[in-house]
């Protein structure tokens, strides 16, 4: 036995013949008689106490800690004090992930799953717990791609309490339990002519950002953040190494995402275009915070900037800019007098390096090649995003087929021949 019952009511002690005999101890009569103790596998001990006349319950709690320990199912008695929101916070305190993705999680943490799943003990979840939270989370959040990305994040947190000894199975991964949908559906890039037209309905000062994106493959915060001396005109290279983030309310500098700097070839015609946006707007020196808002502060000079001076803001550019501009492209309807721009997620930025993306492949390029340059971790991330863009399969062999019919002589045994027999 891992522990013993200890028996509050009575101590034992050396009588004067010597032998030893059970006396009564101040607590005799009061409160829990047996306190079940044992060392648990952190090194400290853990007890639970049980009224007179229940030894034998003691005896068997005892045995089942140590059974659970033995198969390595043991939860820390902690479990049954600690809520899912009092985790959750310990769990959000101790993240190391970048500044940005932390305040993300922590918002869909603090608005969608603590309200719903804070006040109840980690060790009593079961997986009926978690699919009533997520038709509930199904009736105010209609998107199933932001569900699942708080699905995810709760499931992160009941993995560490299984880590930490809190519970012996995450109630996320249950079979019953089914993750929200992943919305994303097969991504179909802009034509050339959506391009320009949205291009040319973007004001003069941003418009070589849609070269930048479209013919460069560049995230929008690597466009804002492209410093003068990133790109080196004659050889026809440009180095991604920074781009300019919103994070607590400022902008930072910071690495591209995932930390993963590049070089991307640069085309004549994007040469072209950010030489003439140079003549017609001077490159600013803009100074700030690196990595995080209390980072210490660095100076680059910028390809773009606001009319006032500074860094450009993306929910600024996003609302102010770029929706007007796919307004004025015919993308999306001119909003009602008070109403806002509709939602444009499949219509963002983004779309620029779908299309970079789409060009690329139809002409050839490899999926190795193109994850580089897009700055992908993965190039069966590229592969997966984009593998019904890469021509057909079966396209290749008619035309394989075709060319053997077509080199094949007149009259000989080929498969002409064959097909007359």
């Amino acid at each position: 036995m891992a522990g013993h019952v200890q028996d509050r009511w009575y101590k034992t002690e050396t009588g004067a013949n010597g032998k030893p005999k059970r006396v009564r101890t101040d607590r005799y009569g009061t409160g829990m008689r047996y306190r079940a103790r044992y060392i648990g596998p952190d090194g400290t001990e853990k007890s639970k106490s049980f009224p007179d006349r229940q030894k034998r319950l003691a005896d068997e709690w005892l045995a089942s800690v140590e059974a659970d320990m033995s198969r390595g199912q043991y939860v820390d008695p902690r479990a049954a004090r600690i809520t899912f929101g009092q985790y959750a916070e310990r769990w959000l305190a101790s993240q190391t992930t970048d500044l940005n993705t932390r305040s993300t999680v922590k918002v869909q943490i603090r608005r969608h799953a603590i309200p719903y799943l804070g006040p109840r003990p980690l060790d009593s979840f079961q997986p009926g717990h978690i699919r009533v939270w997520l038709s509930e989370l199904e009736s105010v959040l209609p998107a199933s791609s932001y569900r699942r990305l708080i699905f995810a994040s709760v499931s992160a947190v009941f993995t560490a309490a299984v880590d930490d000894g809190l519970l012996t199975k995450n109630p996320c991964r249950a079979r019953s339990v089914r993750a929200p949908a992943s919305a994303r559906g097969r991504v179909q890039p802009w034509t050339a002519e959506r391009v320009f037209a949205v291009r040319a309905g973007l004001p003069e000062r941003y418009q070589a950002m849609a070269d930048l994106g479209s013919g460069c493959g560049l995230r929008q915060g690597e466009i804002f953040g492209l410093p003068l001396d990133a790109v080196d005109f004659d050889t026809g290279w440009l180095h991604v190494a920074c781009q300019v983030k919103f994070i607590n309310g400022r902008l930072v500098f910071a690495p591209p995402k995932r930390g993963k700097e590049r070089d991307v070839p640069l085309s004549e015609r994007v040469t072209d275009a950010l030489k003439a946006h140079m003549d017609r707007f001077s490159p600013l020196a803009v100074t700030l915070p690196w990595r995080t808002p209390d980072g210490p502060a660095i100076t680059k000079v910028l390809f773009f900037s606001r009319e006032s001076g500074g860094a450009v803001r993306r929910n600024d550019f996003n609302t102010y800019v770029w929706k007007p501009a796919l307004v004025r492209a015919d993308v999306i309807p001119e909003p009602e007098r008070g109403q806002r721009y509709e939602a444009v997620r499949e219509h963002g930025m983004h779309a620029l390096r779908h299309f970079y993306a789409s060009v690329l492949l139809d002409a050839g390029e490899s999926i190795k090649a193109l994850s580089q340059y897009l700055g992908h971790s993965d190039p069966g991330f590229t592969l997966r995003v984009y593998t019904h863009l890469m021509p057909s399969s079966e396209g290749r062999t008619r035309r394989a087929v075709d060319r053997v019919y077509e080199t094949t002589a007149p009259g000989s045994d080929g498969p002409q021949a064959a097909q007359d027999r």
